[in-house]
């Protein structure tokens, strides 16, 4: 008998079983890789952020996936894989009959590799998420409020209480003394909502791993564009947020790692690209009188700075090569402002949608329009766009650690799928699919 307690010790001991600290991973969407390191010359103050830096590591800049949007990039931040691997590869569903109501990548029945709340889950530690993204009906998420949202009005709410786990929704409203914030607000004040909501639920749970999704920086950024003052007070007013949060997870679990992240960097923009008006023309995609397909063989599937090209028939040569034909064209036409095309080799090579023929990137300043009647050019209704290419030194985005075991430091230039593999180590938990090493 004391032989073999003495080998389930010893095996305990080897595999990690109890974990050398909690985690709070926070995505603050769209803070740019400099916005911390460089806010004082960019006139902001952020204490919070600049004392997590301060006390840990911080990357110079985190390059990401493509597309640099925000659902792909978070799902790479937990799995520690690309999207090809992971499969989601846009915010929206692609959708070209236009019958999913814009419907986005919100259920994680989408993710085709083991998650990091999974792999904790699975060692026996407490897990729990707010607001992070497709996140619905996430395995090994104890304590879930996922982000997902449809029309705006009251029925939402009633959408969420469904699908969070059951009991955890009135729990934390009986406790935070208000109602949760709508899915689909995005505004800092409805961050300060949610902020909120974590911290009660961390004060209650003490999870050994914790997600939370901050959107505000991200939809001022598009509003007003990145850098402009109303960007800047966001992300003031952002740090104030993190400062709360840290807190609280400081005061429930004092050996808690903070791991502070975004998702992509922005470029300012002016201009709409209607990229659907090539394929109009050479006949691969048919339009009925209200304006929505009838008829397609190839389709853009819009990114923001660029759209992966997806085929009806892709292992049609004959298809393939016509669609190449029309984005040659497209390419040498100035109007369109394209820099570069991608086939199916470059795109599987930059771990694209496994789904893509091709890639098109649009150049700096440039968004892929929506409109499918629309002119080639016309004003952009937003002022700041992501989803350009990760090799694009203004999609960076934000690392910073801090934490028991953290060596302070700067952690060069990370891969962003070095990210969950990372935090997989501080947890004692593995992510065999991971495509990169730890960096922390």
């Amino acid at each position: 008998m004391l032989r073999r307690l003495l080998f389930v010790a010893a095996a305990l001991l080897t595999t990690g079983e109890a974990s050398a600290s909690s985690v709070l991973l926070i995505s603050l969407d769209g803070l740019r890789s400099a916005d911390v390191a460089q806010a004082k010359a960019r006139g902001m103050k952020l204490p919070a952020l600049t004392a997590l830096a301060a006390e840990g590591a911080s990357a110079e800049g985190v390059i990401g996936v493509l597309p640099t949007l925000t659902y792909p990039s978070h799902t790479t931040l937990v799995t520690g894989v690309s999207p090809a691997k992971h499969g989601v590869s846009n915010n929206l569903t692609f959708d070209p009959d236009a019958k999913n109501q814009t419907g986005w990548y919100w259920y994680a029945s989408d993710v085709r590799v083991p998650t990091l709340w999974a792999a904790a889950h699975a060692k026996g530690l407490t897990t729990a998420n707010v607001h992070w993204p497709v996140t619905v009906g996430a395995p090994g998420i104890d304590a879930n409020l996922p982000q997902i949202w449809r029309t705006g009005t009251a029925d939402d709410p009633k959408l969420l209480a469904a699908l969070a786990t059951p009991g955890l929704l009135p729990e934390l409203e009986k406790a935070v003394g208000t109602s949760y914030a709508q899915g689909i607000d995005e505004s800092v004040e409805g961050d300060a909502n949610r902020v909120r909501f974590a911290a009660a639920l961390i004060a209650a749970r003490k999870p050994a791993f914790t997600t939370v999704y901050l959107a505000g920086i991200d939809h001022e950024e598009h509003r007003s564009g990145p850098g402009s003052a109303a960007a800047n007070a966001a992300i003031e007013q952002t740090d104030k947020l993190v400062g709360q949060l840290v807190a609280a997870a400081r005061k429930a679990m004092p050996d808690v790692t903070i791991v502070l992240v975004s998702d992509h960097g922005f470029q300012p923009i002016a201009t709409d690209i209607n990229l659907f008006k090539p394929f109009l023309d050479a006949g691969l995609i048919t339009l009925g009188a209200d304006g929505k397909p009838t008829a397609w063989e190839a389709m853009p599937w819009l990114a923001g700075g660029t759209a992966a090209v997806r085929l009806a028939r892709p292992d049609d040569a004959a298809l393939v090569a016509k669609v190449a034909g029309v984005l040659a064209k497209t390419a040498a036409d100035s109007a369109y402002h394209i820099a570069a095309v991608m086939d199916r080799s470059a795109v599987a090579k930059a771990g694209g949608a496994s789904e893509a023929s091709f890639f098109v990137a649009l150049q700096p300043g440039y968004e892929t329009g929506r409109d499918p009647a629309a002119p080639i050019v016309r004003p952009a209704a937003y002022k700041g766009m992501h989803g350009y290419v990760p090799s694009d030194p203004a999609m960076r985005s934000t690392l910073i650690v801090a934490g028991p075991g953290i060596r302070h430091g700067g952690l060069g230039v990370v891969d962003m799928r070095a990210i969950a593999p990372s935090i997989a180590r501080v947890l004692g938990v593995t992510l065999p699919d991971a495509e990169v090493k730890p960096v922390f």
